[in-house]
């Protein structure tokens, strides 16, 4: 069910990522990981992957950064086939895992930040400028010195996002990056996310869909199979598609629907709460 009459065919720039027909299979699976999946991203749209557990969505983050090659169709990242071009591919890709501690090796904030950009060989004037642009996008001027140990969870995810956006991809891959933090740090990168929208390609991959409230399309893996490419607003009015892909609605969302009203036209409690008293303010005239 892929709609590709949706918001994000707003963004008329160039391909970011094109997909057509991938497919992929582990040793010894009796199924494929993914089958059959086409979609396109365009420069600068902000997309969400959404589906159960083994539906495919990892299997698709390590195929978008070379990590692992595809058995069938075609994958092309900024123009480049991550299978015959890895290293190429990961100059325009910069991935975002869930733990934020596997990826602080040096002794201070600055350090861990300048990591990719040493191993890229960059000048260290330009690195210092480059370091100190990552650190602000991200709202960590002046942990320069700090040890990342004495960071919060937030804190540290953000350091992370801060080294991808040194390095300046085209395109960021968010695989879970929330998943392990708590609700303050969990709103921390968030917060840094929206800001990044238009001037990233964003493919943000969770298990909430709160997260992609302000998302261009979501699309939905489940089964190693493309089972739908819709906006959030849609998504969220699909009774059918979420309980069929186990998807879980928002708080806000599930509210709206118990009263009777649409779930994607509210996402903050606020929202919600003055369209109830507007409600109630009409049946009492």
């Amino acid at each position: 069910m892929n709609n590709r009459d949706h918001e994000g065919a707003r963004h008329g720039g160039s391909l970011a990522v094109s997909c057509e027909k991938l497919g992929f299979s582990y040793p010894d699976s009796a199924h494929p990981a993914l089958s059959g999946v086409s979609f396109e991203v365009r420069a600068g749209e902000y997309v969400g992957v959404v589906g159960p557990n083994g539906g495919g969505k990892s299997t698709l983050v390590r195929l978008l950064n070379g990590l692992l090659r595809p058995d069938q169709g075609h994958l092309l990242v900024s123009g480049r086939d991550p299978a015959t071009e890895p290293i190429e591919v990961r100059k325009y890709v910069g991935v975002l895992f869930q733990n934020p501690e596997s990826g602080l090796v040096a002794p201070f904030v600055e350090d861990d930040v300048a990591f990719g950009l040493e191993n890229l060989g960059v000048p260290r004037e330009k690195m210092r400028e480059r370091v100190a642009g990552a650190m602000r996008a991200v709202g960590l001027a002046g942990y320069e010195r700090r040890e990342p140990h004495t960071l919060s969870g937030g804190e540290k995810q953000r350091v992370a996002l801060a080294g991808l956006l040194a390095v300046e991809p085209e395109i960021l891959v968010l695989d879970e990056p929330t998943s392990m933090l708590d609700a303050a740090g969990r709103r921390e990168v968030l917060e840094r996310l929206e800001a990044l929208r238009g001037e990233k390609t964003i493919l943000h991959v969770t298990h909430h869909l709160e997260e992609l409230a302000n998302a261009d399309r979501i699309l939905v893996l489940n089964g190693g199979e493309l089972v739908a490419d819709e906006t959030p607003g849609r998504l969220l009015s699909d009774h059918d598609l979420l309980r069929e892909n186990r998807l879980v609605p928002p708080v806000v969302a599930r509210l709206a629907l118990g009263l009777g009203l649409p779930p994607a036209q509210f996402r903050t409690p606020e929202e919600l709460a003055g369209a109830i008293l507007a409600r109630t303010a009409t049946r009492t005239r």
